[in-house]
């Protein structure tokens, strides 16, 4: 029995309705066929192959290497128009106020796709009065974030929180060959130094350093807000993900080895677009 015209026009303006929803606007987007990870030597995946030298071939992000599986190799997967084109823009030793000629280095890649990681050389100093200032350092990833929405308007950025420094103070202070690689090597002394002390100072300066990168993520995070839908952050997955010793090398015990790059890719790549 044909429906009556009134019932048939409901009906096809809920159909239409329903295939204009919100979630079916907010499918994830198509797999990109090009990328650029920005960033520190965290990027770089130093210290991860070789001692002090830089392993960009285990990049949590742009890494070729097979057991590392990073975002290239992910995407890879699903979308091989991306082979080859993996750009490690990042430099060891970065900190913030090198993002925008990163940034401008992508965008002359003409990618579709980047990766931020970066601030944890901002807050490890020589000392805690090194840190930069947090205003500071949101003016710079805003200058960044400004250069890829203009030259890359249509590509997709990830933006990944910093780590939990105080956490590899914590899981490293018991080992010798921690403290002797921090105190001999100079690492992050602003967390670092005098590990196994247990003064108040000693413990509210921790604190204020964890603090000072909480204070890095929450700008990451609404910076990234600000640049609109094509930017994802991933909502502190990494800084919220207990890093055990065994994941960071044992030249420095501050650098991801293999297995940190590994977990790396892992945390940040689900909190991500979900290519």
């Amino acid at each position: 029995m044909p429906l009556p015209r009134r019932l048939s026009a409901v009906l096809a303006a809920t159909l239409a309705a329903v295939l204009l929803t919100p979630q079916a606007a907010d499918a994830a987007p198509p797999a990109p066929s090009s990328m650029a990870s920005l960033g520190d030597s965290i990027t770089r995946a130093f210290n991860a192959c070789g001692f002090y030298v830089d392993c960009p071939s285990r990049s949590f992000s742009t890494g070729t290497a097979p057991s590392i599986n990073s975002h290239y190799q992910r995407v890879l997967a699903v979308n091989p128009a991306i082979a080859g084109r993996n750009h490690n823009d990042a430099r060891s030793g970065a900190t913030s106020a090198d993002m925008a000629g990163q940034a401008a280095t992508a965008v002359g890649q003409g990618v579709d796709y980047v990766t931020i990681l970066i601030g944890a050389n901002d807050a490890c100093a020589s000392s805690e009065a090194g840190m930069t200032p947090v205003s500071t350092f949101r003016s710079r990833i805003d200058t960044a974030l400004d250069t890829l929405k203009s030259g890359l308007p249509q590509a997709r950025v990830l933006v990944i929180s910093i780590p939990d420094l105080k956490r590899l103070w914590q899981v490293g202070k018991g080992n010798v060959l921690a403290r002797s690689a921090w105190a001999l090597l100079s690492i992050c002394q602003s967390m670092l130094a005098n590990p196994t002390s247990t003064a108040a100072a000693d413990n509210a300066r921790r604190d204020r350093v964890r603090q000072r990168v909480i204070d890095y993520n929450t700008q990451l995070a609404q910076a990234c807000a600000a640049y609109g839908p094509n930017c994802d952050f991933d909502g502190n997955a990494v800084f919220n993900y207990p890093f055990t010793l065994s994941q960071v090398s044992g030249w420095d015990y501050f650098h991801p080895n293999a297995g940190g790059q590994t977990v790396l890719a892992s945390v940040s790549y689900q909190a991500g677009f979900g290519w």
